[in-house]
């Protein structure tokens, strides 16, 4: 189909809670379309996920695929591409946060430490419309809160609590990476 543009930090999109997706609109062509469109534009950035806000479409809409393997996020375990549409988080366990260094592709160049519970539910429609449920835990309960916190306006750099913990790619990498 088509790589989208990426919105970067100061685009107002990115800031604007999105509205949820109208169910009837899952199986038309658009819709299709829009999903086609986002794997695409994730490719091409070599993203991990990816909110709909984010190529300024105002629906909470976002998509998520894990590579296995070595990544610049560390060894990972896998997730195949999936589409969730209307996602709502329950956090399971908040007792034990842990931290990543989160990058995003609408901060180009720059990461940042952030805390988040590890132990999650996600409610969600697919991309046929069927109601869905996962438990996620560790790195993959973060990125499903990265990129639906894309669906409520918020940023990752929101979410930092020591501004210490922000660097550009370069730096973090040659001073960061190894702790």
């Amino acid at each position: 189909m088509a790589v989208r543009q990426v919105l970067r930090m100061g685009h107002p999109t990115l800031r604007t809670p999105a509205a949820p997706y109208p169910v009837d609109q899952i199986a038309t062509r658009n819709f299709r379309t829009l999903v086609q469109d986002m794997r695409d534009t994730l490719h091409d950035c070599s993203g991990i996920g990816l909110a709909a806000p984010q190529i300024d479409v105002p629906f909470q809409v976002a998509v998520i695929e894990i590579e296995a393997g070595r990544t610049r996020y560390g060894e990972l375990q896998g997730s195949p591409f999936q589409v969730y549409v209307n996602p709502v988080i329950t956090v399971l366990d908040g007792q034990d946060p842990a931290g990543y260094w989160e990058g995003c592709l609408s901060i180009p160049g720059i990461r940042g430490y952030v805390t988040r519970p590890q132990h999650i539910r996600v409610d969600y429609l697919d991309e046929n419309g069927k109601a869905r449920s996962i438990d996620a835990s560790g790195f993959l309960a973060t990125v499903f809160q990265h990129e639906f916190d894309h669906l409520e306006g918020r940023l990752f750099i929101d979410r930092i609590d020591d501004t210490k913990l922000l660097a550009f790619d370069a730096e973090f990498e040659a001073f960061h990476l190894a702790r």
